[in-house]
């Protein structure tokens, strides 16, 4: 599926309404997929990069509606294979904006073998991932994220199946980029989605998503705007780990685990751990197990590092075979080598 794009003056600001389509949106009132989709509209002008050269591509699920409804170019493919696509896309033209849309589902279940190497190679395109622990589309199946016990239409007896943590499979697969941001957090969301756009490499953001219909209040204890400040913590590299109200708590590493302690001590700033963008996966992943309700749960970015971009490194890969073989062709390719003949 390709969105058809208006003739627009390259002299015209970008705004909002130059990435809304004219689809009509079709959600369940009240799906949190609203809030990410207003989200993506609002920071797409903020990158200065023209729709012509943006491309949203989906797979199966609700959450793979997003191209009908950004005014940009789009692939609304096959079940689990949009990061195939997606890389296939980036090798042929890298010098396009590539967002892969996808969710727990689609993303977690028959793609995530797809998933994984898109993460491992490194290519240059943005990955949100709709959480909500279950299977909207379908209506309301356990997925490969409900947690231990959850019962459903498949699971009436409890789901017995450990549940996947995308934020952790991301971080062992080697994504250079990883984060978590929750639906309804505005502010949040578009400085994550900046964040990730703009990172060179493959950017994997985990986001909070509520499905009203089948999971309803999935992440209460942490989306509701008054439970927030108390039940998460933002992970902003270079920025002390506090949190609370009037971020009145931080967390503190003692050398084997964090801990909770008081900013109202005097030496609290001193003791305060300071998240960095480690080399090392291990202390991302440290801070990934912090869970409710001992702690508070992490946001923000947990991973943001430089590595080599796949494609860039296939061009040059295309292009030292080129030099060697400067006269190459299709024909001496298939007619060289071990060949044999059957008689």
């Amino acid at each position: 599926m390709t969105t058809a794009l208006d003739i627009k003056n390259d002299d015209d600001p970008l705004t909002k309404e130059t990435f809304t389509s004219d689809q009509e949106v079709r959600w369940c009132p009240g799906c949190g997929d609203y809030a990410i989709l207003a989200s993506v509209q609002k920071v797409l002008p903020e990158l200065g990069i023209k729709r012509e050269n943006t491309v949203f591509i989906s797979g199966i699920g609700c959450s793979s509606r997003f191209p009908y409804y950004l005014n940009t170019y789009g692939f609304h493919t096959i079940h689990g294979r949009a990061p195939t696509i997606a890389t296939g896309l980036k090798i042929a033209r890298p010098e396009l904006s590539v967002w892969v849309i996808t969710g727990d589902g689609d993303g977690l279940s028959i793609g995530t073998n797809h998933l994984l190497h898109m993460m491992r190679r490194n290519v240059d395109v943005t990955i949100l991932l709709f959480n909500n622990r279950i299977y909207g589309l379908t209506k309301g199946q356990y997925s490969p994220t409900s947690e231990k016990g959850k019962k459903t239409k498949t699971t009436p007896l409890g789901s017995i199946d450990h549940p996947f943590d995308p934020v952790h499979l991301a971080l062992a697969a080697g994504c250079s980029f990883v984060a978590r941001s929750i639906d309804v957090d505005s502010k949040g969301l578009q400085w994550v989605l900046k964040e990730a756009a703009s990172h060179r490499g493959t950017s994997f953001v985990e986001i909070y998503q509520n499905c009203n219909v089948f999971n309803d209040g999935a992440f209460a204890d942490i989306s509701d705007r008054g439970l927030r400040a108390h039940n998460t913590i933002t992970l902003n590299p270079g920025n002390p780990l506090v949190f609370g109200q009037n971020n009145d708590k931080g967390l503190r590493f003692n050398g084997d685990d964090f801990e909770i302690i008081s900013m109202a001590d005097e030496n609290a700033a001193s003791k305060v751990y300071v998240h960095q963008n480690h080399d090392s996966i291990a202390m991302a992943i440290k801070l990934n197990e912090l869970q409710r309700p001992e702690f508070p749960v992490p946001v923000g970015i947990f991973r943001a590092m430089q590595r080599p971009i796949y494609e860039e490194e296939i061009k040059e890969m295309v292009l030292t075979a080129q030099n060697q073989q400067p006269q190459a062709s299709v024909d001496a390719l298939l007619r060289t080598g071990k060949t044999w003949t059957i008689k």
